[in-house]
């Protein structure tokens, strides 16, 4: 029987270091949930397709179930734990999906979340179309999409973006 060579590991994860000895081939999304007692991180497909397991490394939405922990040293991580304002309040993504009814049975959402707060970083006033385009790699198996869209939109506009309120208006004509 051969043992498996470990690596010492320190991941920099919402705020927090986190030194964690694992293989070289164990997922970053294992080893935040397993490693580092994160589960708010999701794993659906395993294969980078629904984005559930999607979290933010250095700011940019990543898919942690296609990348290695040892390739996260030095990398500043945000999971779905980390989205939380530092005095205990909902993000502004995550107010608005409150507010819109954005989740159903909450599966999908932590990807939904960190994708769309890396997604209003680069554009805080996306149009519908913009919202749709920039949830268009998460996956969502209870919903239609619609209430998610209003959630983006509501969060652009919790920010304070316009068309956030112009989209939701438009939407509640169409009814």
């Amino acid at each position: 029987m051969t043992s498996e060579k470990l690596h010492d590991v320190r991941l920099h994860v919402n705020g927090s270091v986190h030194e964690v000895r694992v293989p070289a081939r164990r997922l970053l999304s294992d080893a935040l949930r397993h490693d580092c007692g994160l589960t708010g991180t999701h794993v659906g497909c395993e294969h980078g397709v629904c984005g559930a397991c999607t979290i933010l490394v250095d700011g940019a939405p990543v898919r942690s179930c296609l990348m290695f922990a040892v390739s996260a040293v030095d990398a500043e991580i945000t999971t779905v734990e980390g989205l939380t304002e530092a005095d205990g309040s909902l993000s502004p993504v995550q107010q608005a999906f409150s507010d819109c009814h954005g989740l159903q049975c909450g599966f999908c959402t932590p990807g939904f979340l960190t994708t769309i707060t890396a997604g209003l970083r680069d554009n805080p006033d996306p149009s519908e179309d913009e919202a749709r385009e920039m949830i268009a790699g998460n996956l969502c198996r209870c919903t239609g999409y619609q209430n998610i869209v209003k959630s983006v939109l509501r969060a652009s506009q919790i920010q304070g973006g316009t068309k956030g309120e112009m989209q939701g208006e438009i939407q509640e004509e169409r009814g």
